[in-house]
């Protein structure tokens, strides 16, 4: 039996990429965000993760479910599964790499040896949606 790891993501895209976040001591980049804590809603999880990660503000009431993925988590024993809630949502400030995160960076398709598989999975069907390149 698949063990889950449940996630949730930030799809923030501007100019047709996608932001990705690369945690220290780690290689591939991620979609920002993270996992809920007891009794935590989507929402607030969300706005949680990423204020500690990239310093910004995502705007109450803004979220808006896309899709959900899943797929073999890296690093992690055959079979391990990471599912990804992605929500897009409006933001206020400016993205600033904190907490764990060392590096952010805008992702496309050309990217893909960059990123977790996951997220690789994610941009494909982003590409194939007509909102990344």
């Amino acid at each position: 039996m698949a063990i889950a790891i449940d996630k949730l993501a930030w799809l923030c895209i501007e100019n047709r990429k996608v932001l990705g976040a690369r945690s220290r001591g780690k290689e591939l980049f991620y979609l920002p965000g993270g996992k809920r804590e007891a009794g935590e809603s989507d929402e607030a999880a969300l706005l949680r993760e990423i204020r500690e990660e990239l310093s910004v503000d995502l705007v109450a009431g803004s979220l808006r479910h896309v899709h959900d993925f899943q797929a073999q988590a890296d690093g992690k024993p055959q079979g391990t599964l990471v599912k990804m809630t992605c929500y897009r949502a409006d933001f206020r400030g400016t993205i600033t790499p904190a907490a764990e995160i060392e590096e952010v960076a805008w992702l496309g398709l050309a990217d893909a040896s960059r990123m977790s598989l996951v997220t690789r999975i994610i941009v494909d069907w982003l590409a194939a949606n007509d909102l990344v390149d």
